[in-house]
């Protein structure tokens, strides 16, 4: 084996038996999120950008592929095989994908950005092509025949002539070797491809539906004891003192107190929240803002530094528009909710650390323990089995430490796991933010000037699909009371919102029907298409509002997606919102599996209808309010509309990723179907508590 694979990996190679390993140059991801981890490698130990393993074939014919990406509901463990088989003309179920291994996989960045699809779909696509090639170059030589008589099938090498028929594995164990290739291998063009296009099952299915699944808080390891850690009573309170004398006299319990870190390890979890409630702490607390004052203090709290979008002239008011409008949105901090809530397993074999976690970016955690323990990244390894949701959420280590901590100090392993409160409490949240919109329209609904600000949420879908001659669009960073990060889709939430909503004023403000004026103003032809699909689907030009009923329209682009939401909203005599019914149409390339990318959109609407109606996260004074399923509302089945969703499949395209983008339309939809039917605007999300207090 090269040098450049870790011992572990070797050792993992050699356990699947004598086969053929195909390495393929790795083009490195430039993209940082949000929350501003880029999760890129120091100069001084780069990722493996010019050669990395992907795919190997054992004695047996049997296909093991390797990707740093991992499994966190998007159902990559299907989608994924589906382009090697693909290639190598095997079933997508007999492929053996390992995910977010550190001491196996190729190094990644992490999974987000709906980055997978666009980026690793091709990277093993192209090694598995190579891998093809190969076989088909060993067969004909050992066969002594011409290659071009050779195809391959359900993981055969045939002659279809002469009707000889061998394994793959046949030719992998005689030729043991490792063949250096690019990432430019000839690849099945997509009107040949047997597997991607179709609707596949979950490989992974029967284990999830029947329990075998392990997910990190299943885990159990030889000798583990079960974690908890003291936390402040608000943010930022220091520690000022601690008596650990009742909680270390508890037997087999351990006590942890580093610094301002304490923690303790226990034979159960019983055992270990009694343990915690023995310690007796005193903390010194500060005074913070309160959720009241959120907006207000963004916009007075900035900090240097701005990006911008597709500026041009941008002067305002404008002079030459027949009405100027101006509007002010916002959107309040929501957690991210994952339905599993971070966990982590920790196990030291003496200076070597393994820890198994639900995490987007296995290698920044690596990376981030190696740092915490002051070790090599070589003595750390971290393991990412399928997770329990993520949405953004799951982009840092600090249960992983925490487990690892508690670990090292008992000196066996720890299961650490997160309550619902410490979830809601110490992860982050979707950012706030402000923003503020100026624009000018003609007569005849021609915009003819956008000026576009969004304070703290984000950049992400700042860039408009509408043509206008005078434009300026901008970020600007504040400081924040409450720690912030990447959430499904970013701030293009944030962004679609203010700018779906205020496209609608300008509608009204010249008289027109909303899809028509966005029609006449879109310069985006991919946009259009699912405009136009989703409204005709909808059945837009046969929607009349009545004083109870609206309907809303939205639609937008981000990430190489593109899509188009219709709502029907109906208000209730106490003014409780309902949403009806949603038509949301959807494009993002070449569909890869279709079930699959139309589970993903109704999950996005769905998952959108909570900050959309009714999430926030409400605070004071370093304390978050409602850090409980039972405070804090996420969609019910009795919240959930009838949901279509029409997808366009652009086989002359390559594929987008899909995760985040369908998530962007249902609130302004819902915000202008219900000033259509009350003639309210709502200019805030969540929009029902606003609504419900008459604003």
């Amino acid at each position: 084996m090269p040098e450049l694979l870790s011992a572990s990996r070797r050792d993992f190679l050699k356990s699947l038996g004598g086969g053929m390993l195909v390495l393929v140059t790795l083009e490195q991801e430039s993209l940082a999120q949000e929350s501003g981890r880029s999760h890129r490698r120091p100069a001084s130990n780069p990722p493996p950008q010019d050669v990395a393993a992907w795919l190997h074939i054992d004695q047996n014919g049997a296909v093991t592929a390797f990707t740093g990406k991992v499994e966190v509901g998007q159902n990559i463990r299907t989608s994924l095989p589906q382009a090697i088989a693909d290639e190598l003309h095997v079933q997508p179920g007999s492929i053996r994908l390992v995910m977010g291994d550190t001491a196996l996989t190729p190094w990644d960045m992490g999974t987000f950005g709906s980055r997978t699809t666009p980026t690793m779909a091709p990277q093993l696509r192209a090694a598995a092509a190579a891998m093809r090639e190969q076989l088909l170059t060993i067969a004909a030589k050992k066969w002594s025949v011409d290659r071009a008589s050779l195809t391959l099938a359900d993981g055969y090498v045939l002659q279809p002539a002469s009707g000889r028929k061998a394994g793959y594995g046949e030719f992998a164990s005689a030729a043991d070797w490792t063949k250096v290739l690019c990432a430019n291998s000839e690849i099945t063009p997509p009107s040949e491809r047997q597997y991607s296009g179709r609707s596949l099952s979950k490989l992974n299915a029967r284990e999830l539906v029947s329990g075998r699944h392990q997910f990190t808080s299943d885990m159990k390891r030889p000798g583990m004891l079960y974690g908890r850690v003291l936390r402040p009573p608000s943010f930022g309170a220091q520690l000022l003192s601690a008596d650990t004398t009742a909680a270390a006299a508890i037997p087999n319990v351990t006590v942890v107190h580093e610094s301002d870190f304490i923690g303790v390890a226990a034979p159960n979890e019983f055992i270990a929240d009694k343990s915690l409630d023995a310690i007796k702490a005193q903390w010194r607390e500060k005074s913070q803002i309160y959720a009241k004052d959120l907006f207000s203090y963004l916009k007075a709290n900035p900090e240097n530094g701005e990006t911008g979008e597709h500026d041009t002239t941008a002067a305002l008011p404008d002079t030459h528009a027949a009405k100027n409008l101006q509007s002010t949105y916002a959107v309040a901090y929501i957690a991210h909710v994952p339905l599993e809530p971070r966990a982590a397993v920790a196990e030291w074999q003496g200076s070597r650390l393994t820890v198994w976690t639900g995490t987007q970016v296995p290698f920044g955690v690596r990376s981030e323990l190696a740092e915490a323990f002051q070790l090599t990244e070589e003595n750390v390894r971290v393991i990412v089995p399928d997770t329990g949701a993520a949405y953004g959420g799951k982009h840092t280590g600090e249960c992983a430490i925490e487990a690892a901590r508690l670990a090292k100090a008992a000196g066996r392993p720890v299961k650490l796991v997160w309550t619902r409160q410490e979830e809601f409490t110490w992860a982050y949240f979707r950012p706030a933010g402000v923003i503020e919109v100026r624009s000018g329209v003609a007569n005849d609904g021609t915009l003819t000037s956008w000026d576009f600000h969004n304070y703290n949420s984000g950049s992400s879908g700042l860039e408009s699909p509408y043509r206008c001659p005078s434009s300026r669009a901008r970020f600007h960073p504040t400081k924040y009371p409450l720690r912030q990060g990447s959430y499904r889709g970013l701030a293009a939430t944030a962004n679609h919102f203010a700018r779906e909503s205020h496209i609608d004023e300008l509608a009204l403000a010249v008289g027109m029907d909303p899809l028509a004026f966005r029609l006449k103003n879109l310069q985006n032809d991919r946009v259009r298409a699912v405009l136009e699909a989703a409204a005709g689907r909808f059945g837009w030009d046969k929607s009349k509002p009545t004083p109870t009923r609206g309907y809303g329209l939205s639609c937008g682009m981000e990430k190489g997606s593109y899509f188009a939401c219709c709502a029907e909203i109906s208000v209730t005599p106490n003014r409780q919102i309902r949403v009806d019914r949603v038509v949301e149409a959807f494009e993002c390339g070449a569909i890869v599996n279709p079930r699959q990318l139309e589970n993903q959109v109704e999950g996005a609407i769905i998952m959108g209808l909570g900050g959309a109606l009714f999430e926030a996260i409400d605070f004071a004074n370093g304390r978050i309010l409602n850090p409980r399923l039972g405070k804090y509302p996420v969609p019910r089945f009795s919240d959930l509309p009838a949901v279509e969703v029409v997808l366009l499949d652009r086989r002359d395209l390559p594929s987008a990723g899909a995760g985040e983008t369908p998530i962007m339309g249902i609130a302004p939809a819902i915000a202008n179907g219900l000033f259509q039917a009350t003639g309210v605007r709502v200019r805030s999300m969540p929009i029902q508590p606003a609504f419900q207090s008459g604003v």
